[in-house]
């Protein structure tokens, strides 16, 4: 039965996948909600530039599986939620997950559950949390046949620029995503290395686990471009872009963009085409 949602997550042509992550909200971070505050006009734009997918909350997915039709981007449900992106990591802190999170995901129709794996200096405590939460969804996932997409995410110290600035090294984030893989992701959702050219490394040690790529931090249209060739040419299934699309002027626009590198092989320039024609 994972299968026959995974069908619904990978585009026919190409097999691979373009999830565009609007969970930020989970998180009750200043600064995480914009591009994001009306999430029912979010979404519309999105449904209406045709992602493969979107990522959504529990209590946000009504914005994406009310809308009539079958062509609707398929929902990946967020399923966890943490303390951990702030400057400082505050004294109790948590990374905890839903209940009956594969149950929910079903009665919301979604294709696939995310769940986080954070490595943090200093913050051994949050990383077992993680493990505790996989382990848990694994039995869930596999009862009820929902494919689950684990997110390893190695944190660079949050004194530096909060929770959401990546460590690229690509000795730890291989480690961090073979961890997943032996946690028993069906998905790796997983950020990208400082060195692009090194990526066919964590795809290799995800093992045949579809691997898709986080976006980071915002950045001009040709960077996330140029970057998104060179990943796919590293042999990566797709990618999990946010704040470049939500935050950017046109996101239909950029989602259309990425979606012809994808799914069409569009050069860079090309794809800019379409960003500035939108």
């Amino acid at each position: 039965m994972k299968h026959y949602r995974l069908q619904r997550l990978f585009n026919a042509r190409s097999g691979r996948c373009f999830d565009v992550a609007v969970d930020h909200g989970f998180f009750n971070e200043p600064g995480f909600l914009k591009g994001i505050e009306d999430m029912a006009t979010t979404v519309r734009t999105l449904v209406n530039a045709a992602p493969d997918a979107i990522q959504l909350t529990a209590g946000q997915a009504r914005h994406l599986q009310a809308l009539p039709g079958r062509q609707k981007p398929s929902l990946v449900l967020r399923v966890d939620t943490a303390n951990i992106y702030g400057r400082e990591l505050p004294a109790s802190r948590f990374s905890t997950m839903i209940d009956q999170a594969a149950l929910q995901a079903v009665r919301l129709d979604a294709a696939c559950v995310c769940v986080n794996l954070f490595q943090i200096p200093g913050a051994p405590d949050i990383t077992g949390q993680c493990v505790d939460n996989i382990l848990k969804l694994k039995v869930e996932c596999d009862d009820l046949g929902m494919p689950m997409m684990v997110e390893p995410l190695v944190f660079r110290p949050n004194s530096e620029a909060g929770g959401y600035l990546v460590d690229g090294d690509v000795v730890k984030i291989t480690h961090l995503v073979r961890q997943a893989v032996e946690l028993g992701a069906d998905i790796i959702k997983a950020d990208p290395t400082d060195d692009v050219g090194l990526y066919h490394e964590v795809v290799r040690v995800a093992g045949g686990i579809p691997v898709l790529v986080r976006g980071g931090g915002r950045v001009s249209d040709r960077v996330i471009l140029e970057r998104t060739q060179g990943l796919l040419q590293q042999g990566v299934h797709g990618i999990v872009y946010g704040r470049n699309v939500i935050q950017h002027e046109h996101p239909a626009g950029i989602t259309r963009a990425l979606m012809a590198m994808l799914h069409e092989n569009a050069s860079v320039e090309e794809a800019l085409g379409m960003v500035q024609g939108s």
